[in-house]
């Protein structure tokens, strides 16, 4: 997510689209919020890994 994320977001700034920035910024922050999570120990929806 935080890939996605990070391409969302070098797109809508390249392309100059704003809806793609801030979907980019949106799904960025929670893949840093699950990844922050994940790596101490935390279930994230259930789930102890995510492949």
């Amino acid at each position: 997510m935080v890939i996605t994320g990070l391409v969302l977001l070098i797109i809508g700034f390249a392309l100059s689209i704003p809806v793609l920035w801030a979907i980019g910024v949106f799904v960025a922050a929670i893949g840093v919020v699950l990844a922050f999570l994940g790596s101490y120990g935390h279930l994230v929806g259930g789930r102890a890994h995510w492949f």
